[in-house]
């Protein structure tokens, strides 16, 4: 969180460090190391940058004693192509946050999958806002006795973390959804973030119990 000048560009700087995250992460399962491996070299390494970093949302009077977010174990079943549906209606809405106001968005895309014996979709936004970006948050079942009650994040590129894209097939585009890799916003940490929350059309009946757990201070 921001309370400085110098913060902003140790805010930068965090999120360089974020995009560096998945980058390496696309490039290791590219060279076709384990997505198990790479996995947990992720999980390390997001820990110590949430454990050491000045913009962590970890609240400071808590890092030194952090040993790393709760996680649920590898599940391969969880990570799947998702089709990207573009040829949606223009839908803009206004996306509640933890805090008192709401973040515009645009709905670009519906991702079509399957997981784990469900047929499933979820909308793909771009936020309203400047430079924008492309978010992906939903709710599952797991919430909130398992997973934050607000939701997890899939993509949030205004902060780095993104998608693996596939090549196209038949003329359709394709994004691997790899829910291991879902995470909690800043705000399930400390109340002082403001994030937005899944909407009504971004929750799944289902559980998926892949990815970060809630906090345990929730």
């Amino acid at each position: 969180m921001v309370t400085n000048s110098a913060g902003y560009l140790d805010l930068y700087g965090y999120r360089k460090r974020v995009n560096a995250l998945y980058r390496d992460r696309d490039q290791a399962l590219k060279r076709g190391e384990s997505a198990e491996s790479v996995l947990e070299r992720f999980r390390r390494t997001k820990d110590q940058l949430f454990r050491s970093h000045s913009q962590s949302p970890i609240p400071e009077q808590e890092r030194r004693s952090f040993a790393g977010l709760d996680y649920y174990p590898y599940n391969p079943a969880a990570c799947v192509p998702a089709a990207v549906d573009t040829a949606v209606e223009q839908h803009d809405l206004l996306i509640a946050t933890s805090g008192e106001g709401e973040l515009p968005m645009s709905r670009v895309a519906t991702l079509h999958f399957a997981i784990e014996g469900h047929q499933a979709e979820l909308s793909l936004y771009w936020i309203d806002v400047y430079g924008g970006g492309l978010f992906l948050c939903f709710r599952d079942a797991s919430a909130p006795a398992e997973t934050y009650g607000g939701g997890r994040y899939l993509m949030d590129t205004v902060k780095g973390a993104d998608a693996l894209w596939l090549p196209e097939r038949g003329g359709v585009r394709q994004v691997m959804l790899d829910f291991n890799y879902a995470y909690n916003p800043s705000c399930a940490y400390d109340y002082r973030w403001a994030c937005p929350l899944a909407p009504p059309e971004n929750r799944l009946p289902f559980p998926l119990r892949a990815g970060e757990k809630k906090p345990a201070t929730e």
